[in-house]
């Protein structure tokens, strides 16, 4: 068995066992939702993934995908990329990890810095709060966009 399936086997089974962890039936819909999402890494929206999923499912709609997603992310299973300022992004890699975003082109990079696992947040917020996670989230220009520039001068 390929790594890439034995990774993909993997991930449904964690997938799987949050689903009944929190009581979620295990559709074919949230399957391949889930599979759409993990097959990414350029942060897609619920458009996006609704494109990828209807090849599977013709009869899926763009709202039960819209759903799933947000549910995925309730669980545990999925992130909301949040900040982007512009529709709602999803990320299905679990793993510790920060992002970029290209203010031009509005694409999501993963990256990861270790001092940034361990940001502390002011101590008065823990009295009013219970902080449940830090997220680091930057925005610039990425290369592509940088050299694109550069030729257009």
């Amino acid at each position: 068995m390929e790594l890439k399936e034995k990774e993909l086997e993997n991930k449904l089974s964690t997938f799987n066992n949050c689903c009944r962890q929190k009581q979620l039936k295990i559709t074919p819909q949230r399957v391949e939702v889930y599979k759409a999402l993990i097959a990414c890494s350029d942060h897609p929206s619920a458009e996006m993934v609704y494109k990828k999923v209807k090849k599977n499912l013709p009869n899926i709609s763009l709202d039960t995908v819209n759903r799933t997603l947000n549910t995925l992310s309730l669980i545990g299973a999925a992130f909301v990329v949040e900040g982007s300022g512009d529709v709602k992004r999803f990320d299905g890699n679990l793993e510790s990890h920060q992002h970029l975003r290209c203010v031009r082109c509005k694409k999501i990079f993963d990256f990861y810095y270790e001092s940034f696992e361990t940001i502390k947040v002011p101590e008065n917020l823990g009295h009013s709060f219970k902080i449940l996670k830090t997220t680091v989230y930057v925005e610039g220009h990425c290369q592509t966009c940088l050299e694109q520039e550069n030729k257009n001068k």
